[in-house]
């Protein structure tokens, strides 16, 4: 089976997005753009050392559920602490809620969300690659994840204004995109990216490239 420097996992167990064909063409697009590969697959066996180690970067695209096998958590785990990359979209958050590891590793848990709406996103840090082509205040329409709790030991890069749209649960300090390190590796959590077109809009894609840029760095 043919190995990719990014790899792009769209598993689901629970609720799936029909953003998730879009999302993997256009990371597999900023992928080539930035000189590397791509390959999608809903393949737990891909979470093997072996294969891990030629990646990257591993991209969790939208997953929901328990999508990875035991002996997978192990490799991946290893992964990221030895110095591997992860970039976590939308509804990744929702993945693997009986593995303690990736809970900590996000720094929190998915925790419902109101309708899709119109809202403001507010960007935190404009230093970093991920949000640095990004307006200050970055109106578009998404669905805006809630929490269980804020994030913990993680930089926070955007914030939600939810004195723009109806149903948030964090008051002035939404995180929606944040990153950290773990050991030697390095991860970012982007909640956006709920539709089909917001794969095709300019500024997400900017967005999607500087996090890649990032966790390739």
């Amino acid at each position: 089976m043919p190995t990719a420097d990014v790899l792009i996992y769209t598993r689901t167990a629970g609720y799936r997005h029909e953003s998730i064909p879009d999302g993997a063409a256009a990371l597999t697009e900023l992928a080539g753009e930035l000189g590397r590969t791509a390959e999608t697959t809903e393949d737990p066996d891909a979470f093997t050392p072996e294969r891990l180690a030629r990646c990257a970067v591993v991209v969790l695209l939208s997953t929901t559920g328990n999508v990875l096998t035991p002996e997978g958590r192990t490799a991946f785990e290893a992964y990221l602490r030895g110095g591997g990359a992860l970039l976590a979209v939308h509804a990744a958050a929702n993945a693997e809620p009986d593995w303690p590891f990736y809970g900590d590793l996000l720094g929190t848990r998915f925790d419902g969300h109101p309708e899709v709406q119109p809202g403001t996103v507010l960007v935190a840090a404009g230093d970093h690659p991920a949000t640095a082509p990004l307006p200050a205040r970055w109106d578009r329409t998404d669905e805006w994840y809630n929490f269980t709790s804020a994030p913990r030991g993680v930089r926070v890069l955007a914030r939600a204004d939810e004195t723009t749209y109806r149903g948030g649960t964090h008051g002035d300090d939404h995180p929606l995109v944040w990153c950290r390190a773990v050991d030697r590796g390095r991860v970012l959590f982007t909640a956006l990216g709920h539709a089909p077109e917001t794969y095709r809009d300019p500024l997400f894609r900017a967005h999607l490239a500087g996090a890649l840029t990032w966790l390739t760095a």
